[in-house]
């Protein structure tokens, strides 16, 4: 198993960060690397979901919503082709730290067969991470 873990402080509320992770149809409008969801995620059913890699890698994933919990938690988990092959689980977490300051924390857990196979498109993924975590705080505080 490998994790990636990413994190950046955002001069808000959880709850202003929430408004922005949460509103799915916007994405489009401001993300460099999750660029859609089909339909709102629901608990426990799966919704496709357009990622884009900084490189211009662009997969389409169906994962399996785990955890929506509002102002605290989004997670998913996704499979390449079926389970066991390259699976990862997703997950952004906000942590207040102040008043008005949250820490945004985003990574993923991946395992299965090619995982040491792929070390170049896990650096990918961090610089991806590292390029969502940016424009969701400059998204967040142009607002507030």
């Amino acid at each position: 198993m490998k994790k990636i873990e990413t994190s950046i402080l955002i001069d808000a509320t959880a709850e202003e960060v929430w408004q922005v992770l949460s509103e799915f149809k916007a994405y489009s409008q401001w993300s460099p690397t999750i660029r859609q969801f089909e339909k709102q995620p629901v608990v426990g059913k799966r919704s496709k979901v357009l990622l884009e890699q900084p490189n211009g890698f662009k997969i389409k994933m169906n994962p399996k919503f785990l955890s929506i919990e509002q102002n605290s938690e989004l997670r998913w988990k996704g499979d390449l082709f079926f389970p066991g092959i390259f699976d990862g689980e997703h997950y952004f977490r906000l942590e207040q730290v102040g008043a008005s300051q949250v820490r945004f924390v985003q990574g993923e857990f991946f395992s299965g067969l090619l995982v040491p196979f792929l070390g170049k498109l896990l650096i990918e993924t961090k610089r991806g991470f590292e390029l969502f975590n940016i424009a969701i705080k400059r998204r967040v505080e142009y607002r507030s």
